[in-house]
């Protein structure tokens, strides 16, 4: 499997780089879905009239055909893609996972398996860190 990584920040919904631990590190994106009613353009958040985009909106547009999609059923459809290195075993792999975040030792984040060693890692939000065993 060969990811591609996104050219600019304008093709992604979600991007991040994060360390895994001591040694690993990862990359993760989240590509814009193309509309299912048009195929012309990518959904993407509502623009607001002085051309800003809406952070915080609960529905996805195309602006193409203002077709609309609710968020959680839009982001359901969606798959991350990760650009990684294992603290465990050093091995550099890709892979992909759903769009939702689950619970990781008691920190929400994109679960995903080392394809070597079969080490569960997990991408979670700045500043989060893992409760201590």
């Amino acid at each position: 499997m060969t990811l591609n990584m996104p050219n600019s920040m304008d093709e992604c919904i979600y991007y991040t780089r994060r360390t895994l631990g001591e040694t690993g590190k990862a990359t993760a994106w989240v590509y814009k879905k193309e509309c299912p009613e048009c195929h012309k353009a990518k959904m993407g958040k509502p623009v607001k009239d002085d051309g800003k985009v809406s952070i915080r909106a609960d529905k996805y547009v195309c602006p193409e055909c203002d077709y609309t999609e609710e968020k959680a059923e839009h982001e359901a459809t969606l798959q991350v893609e990760i650009m990684y290195t294992c603290p465990e075993c050093g091995n550099e792999g890709e892979t992909t996972t759903e769009n939702k975040r689950k619970s990781l030792d008691g920190v929400k984040a994109y679960v995903f398996n080392c394809q070597k060693c079969d080490a569960k890692l997990g991408i979670t939000k700045k500043m989060k860190k893992p409760k201590k065993k």
